[in-house]
């Protein structure tokens, strides 16, 4: 997801998710088993770099190619991810050791590299990128091992072993540039248990691997394609000098240990995190306070309220009531439509179209089905969903479209199909245009932009439209009291009343319940983590909705104490205020903890956090304008109105 957002007519699409079993995300559910010198195929996935945010497919770099180079056919979610799965001529078989083995040999002469080759390889590693392989669908791994002292005694060091994902392309050191061109594949298999007349069956459970720089002179290579490593640490590394032709040999050797960890838990590995239980207080802490404030919010509300409405329907006290201020006073106006009623009702459609999508995704993903060994299958997912839950934005745009006395149903539908959508296919688009130029594998190809707008106007236009239809021609929302003919005058307003204080004031409380989960999301996103903790989220997503419809509800009763009844759209922009908060934050991540220099990777990254900070409002919004206008019918159903 790192960049960008594949297109066959959607037909196609839809059957390669079901068809694709004989491919190889598939394995993430069903074990291979290997016998004892079985082939285990090294694919490579692509380069990646959290500086630039731009992925490359890996022969993008004159590595070593097989005879005959096969890409891996892909779902919609890895080509939008830049994944660019192919084979490579590393030779590897199951428990079968390798001590060092000469890449692209012909006759043991060495790889020479171009002049510009030179220069793109010494660009990429400076860049900081990473190179991802894989073997039996598990990502390789380079170990880091930290020692942490906390008694301050020698004898006490704690070694604390951490994965990082990939394998980092090369190093710099005092402005001179090294390629790490002999890799270390250290493979573990755990041995199936079986009965006694049946041969051995392996399965691989962690790939790792140790990339080393070793220059030309250091490594001897004979006829066959074998090589020797040089003994000890008296090896220079191998350097690219980007002004001129290099020569090189590329490398690797194969060590394989047996391992107890079972095949079921083969990716705790990768997705052991350092911080749990930092994770663990903060969401904690997220749920008191959330649920600490809405317990006060919702005292203070119900109290007043009650007080209110007893107020309002004493018999006795009319004339005195009519008296005063208060929200009854606006009860012949707080259902007068508002401005522009077939835009506020497409994009509470699309923000329903985009509630129903995540929580699902979430829910699954939280059981989970959307493990990262089903490479991309998140991301299709998600954008299947987003495309069948159009009946019920329709549906929900429909029916409020009719309830605000709207009459284009038509109109309606195709804005509702249309608006948003529009604007993230607009913003992908042009982004695009960018990741292109630099030929990157981030971009879309043209075949999977035109089956994703076939998508769109194949299945969300009309799923849309149908949900549009059937909502227009149910029955209107019920509101309690009529409208006046003359709208009433609106009493001048106090400074803290003014939108934006709003946006401030209602945003605080539900971005707090999730800015720690944001920033591992963030790390996700755009620092090439894994990220799997959806039972975590799913409890935020709840916290959130929770805090977002109180919120909401506190600011609409403030805005009708204070007779001010235009509160559709006040409460549509207010109820989304934690966006804002996302916006501030995305600004502070991309300051703090990006090393992003250049334009091209800045430009990705805030038109994708626009899109972010979009879809975010709109389902914000959508979750706090409902709740308020369940509010709002409430309330002025309990009082009598003469």
């Amino acid at each position: 997801m790192a960049a960008g957002m594949d297109w066959f007519p959607w037909s196609l699409l839809l059957l390669s998710l079901t068809c694709d079993t004989g491919a190889f995300y598939v394995p993430g559910v069903a074990p291979i088993n290997f016998h004892q010198n079985d082939p285990v195929e090294i694919k490579a996935v692509k380069l990646t770099s959290s500086r630039t945010q731009l992925p490359y497919e890996y022969y993008s770099l004159p590595f070593c190619q097989p005879s005959k180079i096969t890409y891996k056919a892909e779902n919609l979610g890895e080509v939008l991810r830049g994944d660019r799965i192919v084979n490579t001529p590393f030779q590897v078989f199951m428990n079968s050791e390798k001590k060092c083995e000469v890449l692209c040999s012909q006759s043991n002469k060495p790889v020479t590299l171009t002049v510009e080759q030179s220069r793109l390889v010494a660009e990429r590693i400076t860049e900081d990128y990473y190179v991802h392989l894989i073997a039996d669908n598990l990502p390789v791994a380079t170990r880091l091992e930290l020692y942490s002292n906390r008694d301050g005694d020698d004898k006490k060091k704690e070694k604390d072993v951490q994965f990082e994902h990939g394998y980092r392309l090369g190093f710099t050191d005092v402005n001179k540039i090294y390629l790490h061109n002999h890799l270390s594949f250290i493979l573990y298999y755990h041995r199936e248990d079986l009965e006694e007349d049946q041969e051995h069956t392996y399965r691989v459970v962690r790939f790792e691997v140790i990339p080393q720089s070793i220059r030309l002179e250091d490594l001897k290579a004979d006829e066959k394609g074998s090589c020797t490593l040089p003994e000890g640490t008296n090896s220079s590394p191998q350097e690219i000098d980007p002004t001129k032709e290099n020569q090189l040999y590329f490398t690797y050797s194969v060590h394989w240990e047996e391992s107890d960890i079972k095949w079921a838990s083969r990716w705790d590995t990768y997705l052991t995190m350092s911080d749990v239980q930092i994770h663990w207080f903060s969401i904690i802490n997220s749920v008191v306070v959330v649920f600490f404030l809405s317990g006060i919010l919702s005292m203070i509300i119900i109290r007043t309220l009650r007080k209110d409405i007893a107020n309002y329907n004493k018999e006795d006290d009319i004339e005195d009531t009519m008296e005063e201020s208060g929200w009854k006073l606006v009860h012949g106006d707080v259902f007068r439509p508002p401005q522009y009623p077939m835009i506020l009702s497409s994009l509470l459609g699309s923000g329903i179209q985009l509630f129903c999508m995540i929580l699902i995704v979430i829910f699954v993903a939280m059981l989970g089905m959307l493990s990262p060994s089903s490479r991309g299958a998140l991301m299709t997912t998600a954008c299947f969903l987003f495309m069948f839950m159009g009946v019920f934005g329709g549906f929900s745009a429909g029916r409020l479209y009719r309830t605000l006395k709207g009459h284009r149903w038509k109109k309606g539908a195709f804005c509702t199909a249309t608006l948003y959508p529009g604007v993230v296919f607009g913003i992908c688009f042009v982004l695009n245009c960018f990741i292109w130029g630099k030929h990157s594998s981030g971009a879309v190809p043209f075949p999977t932009m035109v089956a994703l707008l076939c998508m769109w106007f194949g299945i969300s236009l009309p799923l849309v439209y149908l949900g549009y239809y059937f909502g227009f021609r149910k029955q209107p929302y019920d509101n309690p009291v009529r409208t006046n003919q003359i709208p009433r005058q609106i009493p001048e307003q106090r400074w803290y009343m003014n939108r934006f204080v709003g946006i401030l004031m209602a945003g605080i409380l539900p971005f707090g319940a999730m800015f720690i989960e944001l920033f591992f999301i963030f790390s996700a996103i755009w620092e090439n983590q894994f990220y799997y903790l959806f039972g975590f989220l799913f409890l935020v997503f709840i916290i959130l909705v929770v805090s977002c419809s109180q919120i909401s509800i506190v600011m609409v009763y403030f805005q009708l104490c204070a007779e001010d009844y235009r509160w559709w759209w006040r409460n549509f922009l207010v109820s989304g205020g934690s966006a804002f908060y996302v916006l501030v934050y995305a600004i502070f991540y991309f300051v703090n903890k990006l090393d992003i220099v250049e334009f091209i990777p800045s430009l990705l990254y805030f038109g994708y956090t626009a899109l972010m900070v979009l879809s975010f409002w709109l389902l914000t919004g959508t979750i706090g304008f409902y709740a308020a206008y369940m509010f709002v019918r409430k309330i002025y159903a309990a009082v009598k109105i003469d």
